[in-house]
């Protein structure tokens, strides 16, 4: 086990660690988002179907979700949320 605050000694390992910290922490954000939009839409009474449910937590795209997070205040549905048309 490594001892926190460790400072690896090789620039190719500090870059390794910090690509991995970003990518977890951007995993995080989209999971997140992805929480969001379908807290939302529950909150709202709207039943959210497997196949969206699948789909928006299965994105990795940062715009969609955020896009999707403020079509989710407006869909009558929650299957509209995907719908390619709109914003």
């Amino acid at each position: 086990m490594m001892k926190s605050g460790y400072e690896f000694q090789s620039e190719f390992a500090r870059s390794y660690v910090a690509k991995g910290v970003e990518k977890g922490r951007k995993e995080g954000i989209l999971e997140a988002k992805a929480h969001d939009v379908l807290a939302f839409l529950e909150a709202r009474g709207l039943e959210v179907p497997a196949e969206v449910r699948e789909r928006v937590l299965a994105s990795t795209d940062l715009a969609e979700l955020d896009r999707w997070i403020r079509r989710a205040a407006s869909v009558g549905d929650a299957r509209e949320l995907l719908a390619t048309t709109g914003s």
